[in-house]
Order: structure tokens, then sequence, then C-alpha cells
């Protein structure tokens, strides 16, 4: 089965990008359609972010946000079978690499932080190939088993590196920013149980992972966000890198909530290329505050 699935990427791999965006867009509207819980968490995430004035604005961004995401799924195959020169052509403009070459200059580990916003494998695959050192970026193991296989020997060459999300990974990760290396993580993922806290994501209580700004205050770390914009009709891709704001004071539920506000502010730049239809809100056995709770309760029924 793992081979079968690398030949179909490899295959896939060789549409050309407008085709293959122009399918996965296809697939996305599709899914609108018959993907009923899907378009339904989309929708309710949609509601709290504001993001939409109104219910027809909703509905026209829930279908570009099912559209982007089955591009993302696509590009995957790309992002793990063709070569890191191939995918750095895919990038035709890239924004805020200053900031790379100053933590460099300063002989700092890069904290580079991306939440399920755009094609980060892809910009995680150009940022490896244009790094001096190697880059490890941490990942959560997929429910398929043999789908992990596939997922590192597409991720796991050239300079790139991965991490699995546990107490192991972590170490790796640590290791590599205290050796001046760089590093990657998704700040938007839901941690275990006792791994977070509660901090408000678009005005809700969300179980927030406390990593990223644990990282962020290690001594000689660049915190910096990052972004793969996709670009309309197949165009490529935008790097776009920027520096953490807020300042972080080693306060763990403080500091995640910085971390969460400047989630909120890169999806508000590029919001149908974000995973809305993530469960951003699940508990896993944690309940959030009470009062937080009550308000989210009280929002009005999603159409």
């Amino acid at each position: 089965m793992q081979k079968l699935v690398y030949f179909i990427f490899f295959l896939l791999a060789l549409i050309p990008l407008p085709i293959l965006q122009g399918l996965g867009s296809v697939l996305g509207r599709l899914g609108f359609y018959f993907a009923t819980s899907e378009r339904q968490r989309t929708t309710k995430n949609l509601h709290f972010s504001k993001l939409a004035a109104n219910d027809q604005q909703a509905e026209k961004l829930v279908k570009s946000i099912f559209a982007e995401t089955a591009k993302s799924g696509l590009e995957l195959s790309v992002a793990w079978t063709r070569s890191s020169k191939h995918i750095v052509s895919l990038f035709k403009e890239v924004h805020g690499w200053e900031h790379i070459e100053a933590a460099i200059e300063r002989n700092e580990g890069l904290l580079l932080i991306t939440p399920h916003l755009g094609n980060y494998d892809l910009a995680g695959r150009f940022l490896s190939e244009k790094l001096p050192f190697p880059l490890t970026a941490m990942y959560r193991p997929p429910k398929i088993s043999w789908l992990e296989n596939v997922m590192n020997s597409g991720r796991v060459r050239d300079n790139g590196y991965t991490a699995p999300a546990n107490m192991l990974g972590v170490k790796q990760i640590v290791r590599a920013l205290k050796n001046k290396q760089a590093t990657i993580v998704l700040p938007d993922q839901v941690p275990g149980e006792g791994e977070g806290v509660w901090a408000t994501f678009f005005g809700q209580p969300a179980y927030t992972m406390t990593l990223a700004s644990r990282l962020a205050v290690m001594p000689e770390v660049t915190p910096l966000f990052f972004c793969g914009e996709r670009l309309p009709h197949g165009r490529g891709f935008v790097l776009h890198i920027a520096p953490l704001e807020g300042t972080l004071s080693g306060n763990r539920e403080h500091d995640a909530q910085i971390i969460n506000n400047n989630v909120e502010k890169w999806v508000r730049r590029f919001p149908s290329q974000y995973l809305f239809g993530y469960n951003r809100y699940k508990h896993r056995g944690n309940k959030p505050p009470e009062s937080s709770q009550q308000s989210q309760d009280m929002q009005p029924p999603v159409k």
C-alpha cells in the first residue's frame, strides 16, 4: 500500500500546477455539498472568527475554504515527490527574508512558526533548501501508520528532518535550536490533556499548546511566523516571513494568548487558505472555564 500511494503521488506531481489546483478546486466544491459534518464545523468556526459580514459571504468563503483545502491535499504530491529545486521555482516572491538573515548573523536558532495556513509543506521545503543548516519540522503522526512512512520519505531529504510530536520529538527540536539550526512548529494543533492551557482564539476558549511559546523564550532563539500563500490560477506561491508580535513573559497563559493572537492576525490575511475545518475547539477531556463555555453556548446557531 505504501508503494502504491507513493506511486500515485508521483503521478499526481507530474500534473502541471494550474491543472492540479483546478482539480483540487472541483474536489473541494464537491466536498462542500457532500461532507456535511465538515461543512458544519467549518461554518461554525468561521462564524466565531467574524470574518464574514453575513450569511451570503460566509457561504461563499466556506466554499472557497473547501477548494483551498483540497488544493493543499493534492499539493502534498508535489511537496513529497518533486525535487527541492523544483519546489523553490514555484515561489514567485519572498517577503521578510531579512529576518532570517538577521537571525543567522546573530548566530541564533530559528523557531519558524506556521499555522494550518496556505501550503506549509511546500513553504517548509523552500526554507529547507535555502537555509545554510538543517531544518527540523515537528509533526503529529497520522492515524494511518503506513502514511507516516510516505510522509517522512518526502520530508526527510536534503536538509530537512522531522520530529514527532512527543517527548522525544521535543528534545530533538530543543537540540536543533541549541545547535543554532532551524525548526518548524505548528502552534494551532490541539495538545494532549495536561499539555496546554486555555486561551481565546477568535473570542472562543481553545485548549492551546504551550510548546511554541516555551521554545520562543529559549536563549539565543529567534521566533518568526511564516506562511506559504497560494497564488490564484496556479501561478505559484509567495513566502511571507515576519517576527512574532507581542512580548512573551514566560507565563504560560499569557504567552499562549500571544501566540493565538498572532495566528489570528495571519488567518485574517488569508482566510480562505486557513484550515477552518480543523476541530480547533475540541477539549480532549478538558473543559474550558465556565464563563468562556457560557459565552460559547450563547453564540447564535449556525445554519
